[in-house]
């Protein structure tokens, strides 16, 4: 499937400020899943320089420096992807993979350290409880785990629009059952590494509604399956990543695969406050499906 994107991303501050080094995962990645055939970029303010590299996690990343000093900063992205994934179930586990926990080879083990145990913390015993028990139903079948968890993070947390913050803890979001896309993301992520698989958060696009004009940026989790690879899994909407999802970037950790990451510094006016500056954010997203 192809897609047309077009985002934007509106600042608006109370007062001048001086924007500190930004950084933008919005290029949508190029793989097996997906191509990106065109994509443009324009900022205001004019940026005094801009540089693209590949960050740690393998994600495009454009960094922008600015000089002078403003109240409003607008980002606007346009992109043209095409999907080719109808069957996100197109693989074959490794025979040792089948039944959790994994016997992983060592090398393979260690590789998958920042995806098993980035926080190098003890779990929740809510999401240890849950994961216990899921695991129990299946009787350790690992593909019947991660549909099972799939499924039960949708049917049972409420989603809620939050447009800013970080993800709350997994532990909260299963206890109120109910938080955003980045918020059961981090949940299914704590939850799928309790059993002893690597999992990574990404963000993008989901299609969606094809008659609703305006969308919102979304969140989903990345398990890795011996024989199958990095394979996504969307608890929001109790679905299997396939054609309908676009990546933008992934990471361990939520705040690696944000879109858009950057400081600001309030101008000082000529009557000091001790006020911080306030800001607004205004997101417009347009998905265009083309069979």
């Amino acid at each position: 499937m192809r897609y047309s994107i077009h985002h934007q991303t509106i600042y608006t501050y109370n007062q001048p400020v001086f924007l500190n080094p930004h950084s933008l995962r919005m290029r949508p990645r190029s793989d097996g899943w997906q191509n990106l055939l065109n994509f443009s970029l324009s900022i205001t303010p004019i940026p005094k320089e801009t540089a693209e590299i590949v960050d740690l996690n393998g994600n495009n990343l454009i960094q922008l420096w600015f000089t002078y000093p403003t109240e409003i900063l607008t980002i606007n992205i346009r992109s043209e992807v095409e999907t080719y994934t109808n069957n996100p179930f197109s693989y074959l586990l490794e025979s040792w993979a089948v039944n959790l926990p994994i016997d992983y080879p060592i090398s393979l083990f260690n590789q998958l350290q920042p995806y098993l145990d980035f926080y190098n913390k003890i779990p929740d015993p809510v999401i240890v409880q849950l994961a216990q028990e899921i695991l129990h139903k299946v009787q350790g079948n690992t593909l019947n785990f991660l549909s099972t968890l799939n499924q039960k993070i949708h049917e049972n947390c409420h989603y809620v629009i939050r447009e800013t913050g970080e993800p709350w803890q997994p532990g909260i979001t299963w206890k109120n059952q109910q938080g955003s896309c980045r918020d059961t993301a981090l949940l299914f992520m704590e939850a799928c590494r309790v059993v002893g698989l690597g999992a990574r958060f990404v963000s993008g696009y989901q299609e969606g509604d094809r008659h609703q004009e305006q969308r919102d940026l979304h969140a989903w989790v990345e398990v890795y399956l011996p024989g199958g690879g990095w394979r996504g899994y969307d608890p929001t909407h109790g679905l299997a990543v396939a054609n309908g999802y676009i990546a933008l970037a992934a990471s361990p950790v939520p705040q690696g695969a944000a879109p858009v990451t950057g400081e600001i510094t309030p101008v000082r006016p000529i009557v000091e406050t001790n006020q911080p500056p306030e800001s607004a954010i205004a997101v417009h997203l347009c998905i265009e499906h083309h069979n």
